[in-house]
């Protein structure tokens, strides 16, 4: 990034438990069903605030051979027609296909995920957002130095603990996020 210039500012979402209901491996397209509330609370980050959305997931089941490729890009297609039927887009969709003991570093809470959004985006990490679920959410966000907001759906209950010492700010769902987010950083603040 040039000193002196402004660009868009990013949100990098986690996937499951925040934007769609956690199922166990989801493996299905059919199975996957929105959070309410998720597709508003997007729409508001984009059209309101001016952000960019990357969507950032782990999905291990990949690595294990439980889910072919195919079948989570059918996942993903599915995810973005069920959020374009309520007027929300992402900017892209970044997944880590490793399982967690292959060492990799781009499963979170690793940077890998983030820091591959920041190269094709050019964003200011410093000036992003992480919102999930999970500590590994919270560690992704503060290994890039970007403002960490930890959400209660999906495994927020059973993560809370220890994700909390990792969050700048705890919220019930993606909509409070965003409202925390249009707090810290309302449209145009780069």
């Amino acid at each position: 990034m040039v000193p002196g210039t402004v660009t868009r500012r990013f949100a990098l979402v986690d996937r499951d438990g925040t934007i769609n209901e956690e199922r166990h491996h989801l493996a299905d397209p059919d199975d996957l069903a929105l959070i309410p509330g998720v597709a508003a609370a997007l729409v508001r980050l984009r059209d309101e605030l001016g952000m960019g959305i990357v969507v950032v997931t782990n999905q291990a089941e990949i690595g294990r051979g439980n889910l072919q490729p195919d079948r989570l890009d059918a996942i993903h297609a599915r995810l973005e027609a069920m959020l374009a039927a309520e007027g929300a887009t992402v900017d892209a969709i970044f997944v880590c296909p490793h399982a967690p003991e292959a060492g990799c570093g781009c499963r979170k809470p690793a940077p890998g995920l983030a820091l591959a959004a920041i190269e094709r985006f050019g964003f200011d990490p410093a000036a992003a957002f992480v919102v999930g679920d999970h500590a590994a959410d919270m560690g992704m966000g503060r290994a890039i130095g970007a403002t960490t907001i930890f959400v209660r759906t999906g495994h927020g209950a059973q993560e809370e603990a220890a994700a909390g010492p990792l969050a700048d700010h705890l919220a019930d769902d993606l909509g409070e996020a965003v409202a925390i987010i249009a707090a810290l950083a309302p449209e145009g603040s780069a």
